[in-house]
């Protein structure tokens, strides 16, 4: 016989899995449409899909709400919008890091090329700064220069940005 803690969390596993796997999937799929249309894939526009967990999370506590008719409760709205970003942001995070593998270093070092010329153009606005020129010598420092860095900034973004906006959301969202 089954407790009863497994049989009421099965809604909350199902729905972070499906919204989870589909988001970092479709993150993926952004980062796929980029490189086929030309745009650097590593670039500021990949950025975009670091919205895509947090509204995952916001949909999946949403479709739990439904699913209890008092409300899941502040622990399972709360898990669900967290077990959900987490999906997302391992699903998304390995899928880019097989990707920058698959491209090969040639891409890479054409995204540095890329990202040391923004930043040469920005470095007058970084001057005018308190700290400006520390910030920028910092901002070069950690680009991002191997499949792993990649893998790495794209999980930790996603799941910053996702658990910020999943845990009010589940409270919110509790009954």
């Amino acid at each position: 016989m089954e407790s009863t803690t497994a049989v009421s969390s099965r809604p909350m596993v199902r729905t972070a899995a499906l919204c989870g796997l589909l988001t970092g999937a479709l993150c993926f799929l952004w980062v796929l449409f980029l490189y086929k249309t030309g745009n650097n894939p590593y670039g500021p526009k990949r950025t975009l899909s670091d919205f895509f967990p947090p509204i995952a999370a916001i949909v999946s506590q949403l479709w739990l709400r439904r699913q209890y008719a008092q409300g899941p409760g502040l622990a399972r709205a709360v898990g669900v919008g967290l077990l959900t970003t987490l999906l997302a942001a391992a699903v998304a995070a390995t899928a880019l890091y097989l990707f920058a593998q698959a491209a090969g270093p040639g891409l890479i070092e054409q995204h540095l090329a890329e990202a040391h010329k923004m930043l040469a153009a920005a470095k007058p606005l970084y001057a005018k700064q308190a700290n400006g020129l520390k910030q920028y010598e910092a901002t070069l420092r950690n680009l991002a220069h191997t499949p792993e860095g990649f893998g790495q900034d794209e999980f930790l973004k996603k799941l910053l940005l996702g658990t910020i906006v999943g845990i009010p959301g589940g409270i919110f969202l509790r009954k």
